[in-house]
């Protein structure tokens, strides 16, 4: 089990729930190759996608529904500065996974994060488990909790 696998896991566990991390035949980088391959809805992926504050020079986590995407301006009012693109070196360094598997738990550092209200409308929901062929299935209040997200409205369809 790789080192972000196990981060995941134990985050899981620490959390309280009794969740194991599913592995996948198929890769699972982009939202539409997770929901293939587990046969779920687009919007049940939660996404995370991760920017660079252009201040704070931190990652800024979006944990979106796999269909939406980010809206530039609304995540820029959130964050309270101008968001830019994070590198894989950012990424790796500020959460300890790589681009494709990037959990929305289990960083390396605390990381601020927000929550697409869009995937409150589903009873389960999958998120990366911290490599290219892992997910987790959760339900979204207890992925809102774990996170420590704050649920907002951040994107455009």
């Amino acid at each position: 089990m790789s080192k972000s696998l196990k981060r995941v896991t134990r985050t899981l566990a620490d959390a309280g729930l009794q969740i194991t991390p599913l592995e996948m035949s198929a890769q699972t980088r982009t939202a539409q190759q997770a929901a293939d391959a587990i046969g779920c809805a687009l919007d049940q992926i939660a996404k995370s996608i991760i920017f660079r504050g252009e201040t704070s020079n931190e990652a800024i986590l979006f944990i979106t529904a796999g269909g939406n995407q980010v809206d530039a301006g609304a995540a820029t009012a959130l964050a309270g500065e101008t968001l830019g693109k994070a590198d894989a070196a950012l990424v790796r360094a500020q959460t300890g996974f790589a681009i494709g598997g990037v959990a929305p738990v289990g960083h390396l550092h605390p990381i601020r994060a927000f929550f697409d209200p869009r995937l409150s409308e589903f009873d389960l929901v999958y998120a990366a488990a911290g490599t290219p062929r892992h997910v987790f299935p959760i339900a979204p209040a207890d992925l809102l909790r774990i996170s420590a997200a704050t649920s907002a409205v951040f994107t455009a369809r």
